[in-house]
């Protein structure tokens, strides 16, 4: 297996064992959201939520339930997020963890749902949500409907700034359109993988329309992060012990309100 950046090549088995992260480079193969899911939780501890929700086709357009069937066929999934509770390193949280190869992660009715319903959750409960982006944007089969959930998770995170629960972001390679210009850009805390592409219109489509060249890396998670667009680069590697050092630096008030109002409940 090369590399698709320094085309070094491996066995498959290293590039498994390393989380899809070259050895030799460090570049950051996508990787499935189900393994995204062992590598960052606790054993077992991950419990999937909203699994039941069933994508339709609300405008008709033709050939989209071919489609569906043919990315759940390739992944395993039923759509392009998988949302549940979990624990990391023993703290809870809430996970949501998108699949580029399921539509390229597009955002329809059911993603934003599910995303949704996991950011109101957390409000309720007090508990920290993580997400894990990756799209192309706006799911097109799906019309103003797909369009329409950018304002709902938007709705949703603002309930998390609200309360006080901390929404943490991972933006993974690549994250684009409806997806970025929504919630993926009102974490507390804005990550990104190494080498990730992340905007709104891709580069291709920039240079078409300004007619000028870009710089090189141009969108690029270590671009964005001079730019201020990220907070920090995490390698895969390093993301559980992250997210836990998350947490504890931003739940510590939680923590003390749930002690409070059960000390009042018990009085």
């Amino acid at each position: 297996m090369d590399c698709p950046h320094c085309k070094v090549s491996h066995d498959e088995e290293v590039f498994n064992d390393n989380l899809m992260v070259c050895p030799h480079c460090g570049c950051h193969l996508r990787i499935d959201a189900a393994r995204r899911i062992v590598y960052l939780t606790d054993e077992d501890s991950f419990k999937e939520l909203y699994h039941n929700l069933k994508t339709g086709n609300p405008i008709e357009m033709e050939g989209y339930e071919e489609k569906l069937s043919a990315a759940e066929a390739k992944t395993s999934m039923n759509e392009a997020v998988i949302t549940g509770s979990c624990t990391i390193k023993g703290r809870p949280a809430l996970l949501a963890v998108m699949s580029f190869n399921f539509m390229g992660g597009s955002m329809g009715s059911v993603v934003g749902e599910k995303i949704t319903r996991l950011m109101l959750k957390g409000a309720e409960e007090r508990l920290p949500v993580i997400i894990y982006a990756t799209s192309g944007g706006a799911r097109m089969q799906e019309g103003l409907f797909s369009l329409m959930q950018m304002a709902k998770t938007s709705s949703a995170a603002a309930e998390l700034d609200e309360k006080g629960v901390p929404l943490f972001i991972m933006l993974c390679d690549p994250t684009t359109g409806g997806v970025t210009a929504s919630f993926a850009m009102l974490g507390d805390i804005i990550a990104a993988e190494p080498g990730a592409l992340i905007g709104f219109a891709g580069p291709r489509v920039i240079e078409g329309t300004i007619r000028q060249q870009l710089p090189d890396g141009f969108q690029r998670a270590e671009f964005q992060l001079k730019k201020g667009f990220v907070d920090c680069i995490v390698p895969r590697q390093e993301q559980r012990r992250f997210f836990a050092r998350m947490i504890d630096a931003h739940c510590a008030h939680l923590d003390a309100a749930k002690k409070k109002k059960t000390a009042e409940v018990q009085l």
